[in-house]
């Protein structure tokens, strides 16, 4: 993606059901566990910029001793800063007691951070401060073990302000205005609720205080706590928990709209937000894995016994297509294929565009992450130039051999066109001098265009525009083409994300931006200001009575008049190559992601009932100016 547009976070989780011993043993060290957390965290390092964390949990450790340990970074290399810090204090405690080294009871007792359950967090924040203190895993601590709450998750609540409240009408007084805050206090109430329960009936059955505290492990059900605490989350999540006594929780959203995959054996029981990262880290096939079911909770007891209980019934799966495009990593085989087909799908678009002209087009990509697209639309062209020379030989009784030698040798140009320069920083804010050194962060490749040639060049997708109109664009006419066509492998984005990803904003998007244009050239200006007040009308009404009326003003205009209209807006700068952005189309991005069919930010579909208030709150805040969050 050529735009700048933070990841999502991820989340790692690992149960240890075996003693130390046994992995001290088996792999040469009681460290398994935090290794390979250090693995995943660092396999899921797209996910995760702004932050890092990772806490442990030790069982069975005498009163007075530490059980629970956290650290958190917002370093530059925010997980290798985690796992240095964890480094550092297990060679230091090595150095200062040498006994520690084969003695495994006495590293977990006097080593930090070597315990049986294991939850990390890699952060990219969509919305606030980036202080430490925004990065999970979260801690909500108390002297009962069983009370004691982790958490940490890759979630967006569109229904903050309503779960705040709710904490309130509880009695609580939460310390902020944050959706990672509620949905900790909300669990820590009926964790805390579920805890007092217990304990009552445990004194009426006539068992003393102390002998309470392991009963109650016993006794608890996570997947009621979470059923009572997810009631009214509207979202995309999946959250990750641990409580103090061992238990541990994976809980995904009803619609499937943020990823979570599982593995378990005999050893370990490991949770992660990527597939690819639990194949690299435990050298595992693909068919190994399976994914957590929408509305389910992967829930781990203290004896390591793994359940998966329904905790909200499952809606339409809906799952984020942007994780497809975009967002995942493209090691991943589904999305590797399912990106090559995006690629191939738009292919005969272009070649209408180019007139079917191969020999005077050049195939390229920027950046990096549209590589596999471009590897599916390069494919496509292929398969075009063998039919067209098998018609052409066939269809030729006389044909020469000199003439089957040139029919033979036409094939795609492909060239490496644009090199990101990851040394290039705009340091400078001042916007005229800043413009110019952003229109250098990529590298070009001269003397491989003529000007006679159309270029061609792939991008993931397009949000913004920014980087294509202040960079791309004029950089790629300095290379003199006669055309440049630029190709998003996603559709339009036309609406704001709530459930992660950092687009909250109408007025930062392109395609908004062209249908404002449109209503401008055709004199339908005036119902902006309509839609503003019908959105102003709905304020206060029930989220599920909300009508999406962006979505309206979209439909006056074809998908080809905004395209037209986004192309005209980013290359007024352009000066001497014609100018023309493709947008692949929604039924296209359905055929190659058929089972994720999440796709709001292109269509305003939005999964749940929160996202239409979002959409027109995001309005609302446009046309009064207002740079504040639309949930």
């Amino acid at each position: 993606m050529s735009d700048a547009l933070k990841h999502e976070c991820g989340i790692a989780h690992i149960r240890l059901l075996k003693p130390l011993e046994y992995y001290k043993k088996k792999y040469g060290t009681a460290f398994y566990g935090i290794n390979k957390m250090y693995l995943l965290m660092e396999k899921q390092h797209n996910r995760g910029q702004d932050g890092a964390g990772f806490a442990s949990i030790k069982f069975d450790v005498e009163p007075g001793e530490r059980y629970i340990s956290r650290v958190r970074s917002i370093e530059q290399q925010p997980i290798q800063d985690v796992f240095s810090q964890i480094n550092n204090r297990i060679n230091e405690a090595l150095e200062n007691n040498p006994s520690l080294k084969e003695d495994v009871s006495l590293q977990k007792k006097h080593i930090p951070y070597v315990g049986e359950v294991m939850l990390g967090h890699v952060r990219y924040g969509t919305f606030g401060k980036n202080s430490v203190e925004s990065v999970h895993p979260f801690l909500r601590q108390n002297n009962w073990k069983h009370r004691n709450l982790i958490l940490a998750g890759n979630f967006n609540m569109t229904n903050v302000k309503d779960l705040f409240n709710n904490l309130i009408k509880l009695g609580q007084h939460p310390k902020e205005y944050t959706d990672t805050i509620t949905i900790m206090e909300k669990i820590g109430h009926f964790l805390d609720a579920q805890v007092r329960k217990i304990y009552k009936d445990l004194k009426k059955e006539g068992y003393t205080k102390a002998e309470c505290s392991p009963l109650i492990t016993e006794r608890l059900k996570v997947g009621k706590i979470l059923k009572k605490s997810s009631k009214d989350w509207d979202g995309g999540y999946v959250i990750g928990g641990m409580i103090g006594h061992g238990d541990s929780f994976v809980l995904r959203d009803p619609a499937g709209i943020r990823p979570a995959f599982y593995y378990k054996d005999e050893e370990v029981i490991v949770v992660a937000s990527e597939r690819p990262a639990i194949q690299t880290a435990f050298k595992l096939k693909l068919e190994d894995i399976k994914e957590v079911p929408p509305g389910n909770a992967l829930i781990i007891n203290k004896a390591g016994e793994l359940n998966i209980k329904e905790i909200i019934k499952p809606t339409e799966r809906k799952s984020c297509s942007f994780e497809r495009i975009y967002f995942s990593r493209g090691s991943d085989a589904d999305i590797y294929k399912e990106r090559k087909e995006l690629g191939k799908l738009i292919m005969p678009t272009i070649l209408k565009e180019i007139n079917y002209d191969i020999n005077n087009s050049v195939f390229s990509y920027i950046p990096n992450t549209a590589e596999t697209s471009f590897y599916g639309m390069v494919e496509s062209v292929d398969n075009y130039l063998i039919n067209k020379k098998t018609k052409e030989i066939l269809n030729n009784k006389n044909i020469s051999k000199e003439k089957i030698i040139e029919v033979l040798s036409e094939r795609a140009r492909i060239e490496k066109i644009a090199i990101k320069d990851v040394k290039l920083r705009t340091f400078i804010t001042e916007e005229s001098s800043r413009d110019d050194l952003v229109e250098h962060v990529y590298d070009i490749t001269y003397g491989v265009i003529k000007k006679t040639d159309t270029l061609i060049i792939i991008d993931d997708s397009i949000v913004r525009g920014t980087t294509l109109k202040k960079s791309i664009l004029k950089m790629l006419d300095r290379l003199g083409p006669k055309k440049i066509i630029v190709v998003s492998s996603a559709p339009q984005i036309r609406y704001p994300d709530c459930y992660g990803i950092d687009m909250a904003n109408l007025e930062g998007l392109i395609a908004f931006k062209a249908l404002l244009s449109l209503l401008k050239d055709t004199n339908q200006d005036s119902l902006i200001e309509k839609t503003y007040k019908r959105c102003k009308s709905q304020e206060g009404l029930l989220d599920s009575k909300l009508t999406n009326y962006v979505k309206e003003l979209y439909s006056l205009f074809s998908a080809d008049e905004i395209s037209n209209k986004i192309t005209k807006l980013l290359s007024s700068d352009v000066v001497n190559s014609e100018v023309k952005i493709i947008f692949q189309s929604i039924e296209n991005l359905h055929l190659a992601c058929p089972e994720h069919l999440g796709d709001w930010y292109f269509t305003g579909n939005y999964p749940t009932n929160g996202g239409n208030r979002v959409v027109n709150n995001a309005f609302i805040n446009f046309y009064e100016g207002n740079n504040r969050r639309a949930y």
